[in-house]
């Protein structure tokens, strides 16, 4: 049988206790295909697993985590991929109800896999998956967003945030982007405007006709009074740490004439990262990203991702 490292979690486990395991290649079976992971990013939605959700009932047990991987294909199986072929893959259950990317070769179904054409090194591939994904969706999808409005990003020091501020920019919107912590207005420079976010952008900031809030519940009242009447709201994030809102009531919460609205990234298809990596490579962007590090090391990169210390996208690096 032949063997590759893994990380493998069975319980609530913190960035210290991460190790990688020797685990079996998986083998391929219809539907599903057998990818080689180059490299992936780490995600808040696996820091919640591993430090907390790993306890629910509906969690696979043991798992390999991790919600996206750009690669190549080993086999294909049925899919109709082809061997070889670069692509990138991300979500429907990817780490929760099946195994993840935290590993040398992942078997995915093949619904959740995409082929890509990119001239992008992998570690620079790495970002993009989940993020970009969920920007362009949040913009697109969501917001409806050109070049003509005025972008409010709360909470623009992830690695969201920085997607959408390029995206939107790339688009010639004017951005509006926010910190909570004064030393990190450098970061979001590349906004037009970078706001030191205390709770309350009602009645500072002015003529913001769509908003991605990625703090969540926690501003998400003030969010709704800070745009123009006919705005759109965008609830995508949660880094608040308030998940759900507690009394609201829509009639009252919500300003006559704005819209709210929220994206769920569980759902990709081929047709939104065809366009995803069109406007990457029209627009000559290069993603967005923090910090790489070495499967090797992924203790160090999961310590790092929960300490806060990298500013950006963690992107590990598998050996190829």
């Amino acid at each position: 049988m032949k063997m590759m490292r893994a990380v493998v979690l069975d319980k609530i486990t913190q960035a210290k206790d991460i190790v990688l395991s020797e685990y079996p290649v998986p083998e391929v079976r219809p539907g599903w295909v057998l990818v080689k992971v180059k490299a992936f990013g780490l995600n808040h939605s696996e820091k919640l697993l591993r430090l907390n959700e790993i306890r629910a009932d509906h969690i696979r047990k043991p798992i390999i985590p991790g919600i996206e991987c750009v690669g190549e294909i080993v086999d294909p199986s049925d899919s109709g991929l082809e061997t070889g072929q670069k692509i990138i893959a991300l979500m429907g259950g990817m780490g929760r109800s099946f195994n993840g990317s935290y590993v040398e070769y992942a078997l995915l179904p093949a619904r959740i896999v995409f082929p890509i054409e990119s001239n992008l090194p992998w570690d620079v591939l790495g970002a993009v998956p989940e993020t970009y994904f969920t920007a362009w969706g949040s913009l697109f999808e969501c917001l409806h967003l050109t070049a003509e409005d005025t972008l409010l990003i709360r909470g623009a020091t992830c690695a969201l945030g920085y997607a959408a501020i390029q995206i939107a920019k790339a688009l010639d919107c004017h951005v509006i982007a926010t910190t909570h912590r004064a030393e990190k207005l450098p970061l979001i420079s590349e906004a037009d405007e970078a706001v030191l976010d205390d709770g309350k952008l009602t009645g500072k900031i002015h003529g913001v006709s769509k908003a991605l809030d990625l703090i969540g519940p926690r501003y998400l009242k003030d969010t709704l009074t800070a745009v123009e009447k006919g705005g759109i709201v965008c609830q995508t994030g949660l880094l608040g740490g308030v998940y759900v809102l507690n009394g609201f009531d829509p009639i009252k919460d919500i300003p006559n004439g704005v819209y709210l609205t929220g994206f769920f990234s569980n759902y990709p298809t081929q047709q939104i990262v065809d366009d995803i990596f069109a406007f990457l490579n029209e627009k000559e962007l290069v993603p967005a990203g923090g910090r790489v590090f070495d499967f090797a090391n992924i203790r160090d990169a999961i310590a790092a991702q929960d300490e806060g210390k990298v500013n950006g996208k963690i992107v590990v690096k598998v050996p190829y």
